[in-house]
């Protein structure tokens, strides 16, 4: 286990460019078990849970070129389906949320499919119903395996329906429309989730053949095809990078510009930030925090405390609440910080109370944030990671404290942001990996 000791207090300042978006690479990584041909994508983030799914992807047989850590060519034109069924692919791929994915491509192109139990974060419940209610939907058979914990998916061939889903999930709507795009007939996804990863997916998936209309709203309409080509594909920034550097700016009073930060896919996120009183300006591409001595939240129109919650796109993304809520603690005023989707997320807010901020847990869900207002910094202490986002909001509360902390579980924070050690040190943070 590897830990970071950081010393705290220090203004950053300089540029930093965010990474490949992670949560799109997960699912256009899948989709090359759509075609034999070949498929280059760029601007893949060099991450854990990313290397992850490419060795998965590898030991199924798909020929992997990597040109660069950020570059791949991918021709899945020997696919071992077998190795679906192996205990090796249900150990790694129970390692990684993003395997559940691959179901949709597979049964797409080879009629059957495997989904492990799903790994990833201790966020709380994840369920895999709107994934397998779609499938079955379009004719797939599903059996769940009790002794070792996965789903078997068939079908000879999979027909075109209407499917309401049951919530907007984004990795469902993905699954589900790389399992339609070679079904038989047409399918109308209605309540899918149109967050811009998945309007990436859909894009690349047109350049491949695919037939896909309503792309950026909740209702696609899918005419099936018999083959896919391959083609090239380039990766969005990340928008959940792009959030923690602003509120990374704001923690350490410093002086950061984000470099092609993807401005316009951003959607309600800079204005979430500007309703905790950080300044910004947007350059083009880019945006210029500038240091901030004292920022201070704003409270509705009838002056009522603010409530920032998470909702599905073009709502704010759950992703980023937790690092709301760390930059909330040295803001002046409060905050009602309302995680809906999972019920987990909030428990890392016991670190920030040791650390002297001062929120209230209301229950799983809810933490109201009193804003320090820098009367009192926050102080460093020993720590550990419990997810990808909560790590990274205690790695910006550390960055900000009086004295010496130590963010153990590391592993967690680097399955979603690369380098983040080396890419700080360029903005003058004091930070080690031990």
């Amino acid at each position: 286990m590897s830990s970071f000791e950081v010393i705290g207090g220090k203004k950053l300042k300089g540029e930093i460019t965010p990474q490949g978006a992670k949560n799109e690479a997960l699912q256009v990584l899948s989709a090359v078990l759509l075609t034999a041909d070949k498929i280059t994508i760029t601007n893949i983030p060099d991450i854990l849970d990313v290397n992850l799914l490419i060795d998965l992807l590898q030991e199924m047989g798909v020929k992997t070129e990597r040109v660069d850590r950020h570059t791949c060519i991918f021709q899945a034109d020997d696919v071992n389906i077998d190795y679906l069924a192996s205990e090796a692919f249900r150990k790694k791929g129970g390692m990684l949320r993003g395997s559940v994915m691959l179901a949709g491509p597979m049964l797409a192109r080879f009629k059957t499919a495997y989904m492990p139990k799903p790994g990833g974060d201790k966020i709380g419940r994840r369920r895999l119903d709107t994934h397998i209610i779609g499938f079955e939907k379009l004719g797939a058979i599903s059996e769940y395996n009790d002794e070792l914990h996965f789903f078997k998916l068939s079908s000879p061939q999979l027909k075109g329906a209407f499917i309401l889903l049951d919530e907007p999930s984004v990795t469902g709507t993905a699954n589900i429309v790389m399992a339609a795009v070679m079904a038989e007939g047409t399918t109308t996804i209605y309540n899918a989730a149109c967050e811009p990863y998945v309007q990436q997916l859909c894009n690349m998936l047109c350049r491949m053949g695919a037939k896909i209309s309503g792309i950026g709203s909740n209702r696609l309409v899918i005419d099936g095809v018999e083959k896919l080509r391959g083609t090239e594909h380039k990766l969005l920034p990340d928008m959940i990078e792009v959030g923690s550097f602003i509120g990374l700016a704001a923690m350490t009073q410093g002086e950061i510009t984000i470099k092609n930060a993807g401005v316009q896919h951003l959607g309600v996120i800079p204005e979430k930030f500007e309703q905790l009183g950080i300044q910004f300006k947007i350059q083009g591409d880019d945006i210029y925090i500038p240091s901030q001595d004292v920022y201070e939240i704003q409270s509705f129109l009838d002056g009522s405390v603010l409530t920032i919650y998470d909702h599905p796109w073009p709502g704010f993304t759950p992703d980023l609440l937790s690092i709301v809520l760390v930059v909330a603690t040295q803001a002046r005023g409060s905050v009602l910080v309302h995680q809906k989707m999972f019920e987990s997320r909030l428990f890392f807010v016991d670190k920030l109370i040791d650390m002297g901020a001062q929120i209230i847990l209301c229950d799983p869900h809810r933490a109201t944030v009193i804003g320090l207002g820098r009367k009192n910094n926050l102080r460093g202490i020993t720590m550990s990671s419990p997810d990808i986002r909560a790590g990274v909001a205690l790695l910006i509360a550390a960055l900000s404290a009086d004295g010496k902390s130590t963010i153990q579980n590391i592993e967690q924070i680097d399955r979603g942001y690369q380098y983040i050690d080396t890419r700080l040190k360029a903005l003058g943070a004091e930070i080690k990996r031990v």
